[in-house]
């Protein structure tokens, strides 16, 4: 699992490149699905990777909205700021965490519960998701996206055998 983090980080890092090749008008132009613009979507992967292990932990959730972060400058420095908690919490990961149970209050008064390793699984196939949206919207502005391959980025060591 911390290799899928790994991965997913290194290529919003790279994201965070990229976007410094393009207009802000481009970065902040509302576009169809996601959550908005490619800025935005960026700031929404980091906040709810961050969220959803604060949750987990136990700990308060970032409410902030976008509006206070419309800048490529200040995006990037919300997220090196969750980085190292976010980190922490993926390299401390163990098998015992796995099933633990998170208790989910609906608005309705409800109760959902979800096991701590689908909410782990979850926000690796969350970035992954808006990754192919911006995908989508890089060919929409005639720009290259970022490269979503796993192969080649020094992720994994084959061992003598």
């Amino acid at each position: 699992m911390q290799t899928l983090f790994r991965y997913n980080w290194m290529v919003r890092e790279e994201w965070y490149h990229w976007c410094e090749q393009v207009e802000e008008d481009e970065l902040l132009y509302i576009r169809t699905g996601g959550v908005g613009g490619i800025l935005n979507t960026l700031f929404h992967i980091a906040d709810v990777e961050w969220s959803c292990f604060r949750v987990l932990q136990g700990k308060d959730d970032f409410q902030e909205s976008f509006e206070s972060y419309r800048s490529l400058k200040k995006v990037r420095a919300l997220d090196a700021a969750f980085r190292p908690e976010v980190e922490e919490f993926v390299h401390n990961w163990n098998n015992s965490m796995e099933n633990r149970v998170l208790e989910d209050r609906l608005p309705d008064g409800g109760i959902q519960t979800y096991a701590w390793g689908e909410v782990m699984r979850h926000v690796i196939a969350h970035e992954i998701h808006h990754i192919g949206q911006l995908s989508v919207w890089a060919r929409e502005i005639g720009k290259k996206p970022v490269s979503a391959n796993l192969i080649r980025r020094g992720l994994f060591t084959i061992s003598n055998r």
